[in-house]
């Protein structure tokens, strides 16, 4: 088995029956890969979800090391700033992940907290981040404004693609 290298790239999951998404060969090999072998999805709320970021990240299991970082970083900046800093709410809110399996072709289901917490419905356009992905509802994404142009622009395109290859197996 290589080493985990990170995600990349980008892709569109529309919606199938019972909250069935599917993630692409790319994210899915890398969660393996940073799992263990597991087939493990780890989905969260973004760390920067006060600052506009109203997505999810997914991730393997071997993120915890990075949640760690974070929240050491963040206590670091808190006392820099003179901020107050509440470790065990931030711990809470980092570490409130949850797990799920998917299948060998990469489905999963996602539960309807994470779905109405993020506004997701029709699909969700994932976008690869090094150490996490993104997940993103199409129409979160539209609201952002500019600094968000091209992460729009990318789940355009991957929407077309997936409705494009969609229309070429009849469905």
């Amino acid at each position: 088995m290589s080493a985990f290298g990170g995600y990349s790239g980008q892709a569109y999951s529309p919606a199938g029956d019972k909250g069935r998404f599917v993630l692409p060969p790319d994210f899915r090999n890398g969660i393996k890969l940073a799992s263990g072998g597991q087939k493990t999805l780890c989905l969260a709320r973004h760390h920067k979800w006060k600052e506009g970021w109203k997505c999810l990240i997914g991730f393997g299991v071997n993120y915890e090391a990075e949640l760690e970082n974070l929240l050491a970083h963040e206590e670091d900046m808190a006392a820099r700033t003179g901020e107050p800093f509440d470790r065990d709410r931030r711990r809470m809110s980092l570490y409130s992940y949850r797990k799920l399996p998917f299948d060998d072709s990469g489905r999963f289901v996602m539960p309807e907290a994470l779905r109405k917490r993020a506004g997701i419905e029709a699909g969700i356009y994932l976008n690869g981040m090094g150490t996490y992905f993104t997940l993103w509802a199409p129409e979160t994404l539209e609201k952002l404004g500019e600094d968000f142009e091209d992460i729009l622009m990318d789940c355009e395109d991957a929407m077309a693609e997936a409705e494009a290859k969609s229309r070429k197996r009849g469905g």
